[in-house]
């Protein structure tokens, strides 16, 4: 196995078959002294928009690493593993309260991970601009 770059605009089956699978995926943001800081969370994958997708808490250390950013966002990296497979995304974050953008990623991971995220009047999604994908599978 050879590790690979994807455009994630257009990724291949076997890459998106991969991101499609229940997995949970670990998202890397930088605290303000730059170390790096890392959790487990869910994301979806939207190559078609070129967006990854994770919902989490407004109050969130994760979410206040992206907005500490600014208006151009934050480097973040989201990847996945099982086994020797493994499939990271590379892009600019942002933070968005708009309820509609918010159900849409509530939607998403709903359909991603088969169960509905539980209520969290707090909830924000972080929009991930994505700018490279790789892997090895």
């Amino acid at each position: 196995m050879s590790i690979y770059r994807v455009d994630p605009g257009d990724p291949d089956a076997a890459y998106l078959a991969f991101w499609r699978e229940r997995h949970v995926s670990t998202l890397t943001t930088l605290r303000a002294d730059g170390s790096p800081h890392v959790v487990p969370v869910g994301v979806t994958y939207d190559p078609g928009e070129r967006l990854a997708r994770v919902i989490t808490s407004g109050t969130s250390a994760k979410a206040r690493h992206v907005r500490a950013a600014g208006a151009e966002g934050a480097r973040v990296a989201v990847c996945q593993m099982e086994g020797r497979r493994w499939a990271t995304l590379e892009g600019r974050a942002r933070i968005h309260e708009d309820p509609e953008r918010v159900a849409e990623a509530e939607r998403r991971y709903a359909e991603r991970y088969g169960r509905q995220p539980r209520p969290n009047p707090r909830r924000v999604v972080m929009e991930i601009e994505l700018t490279a994908a790789l892997g090895r599978g």
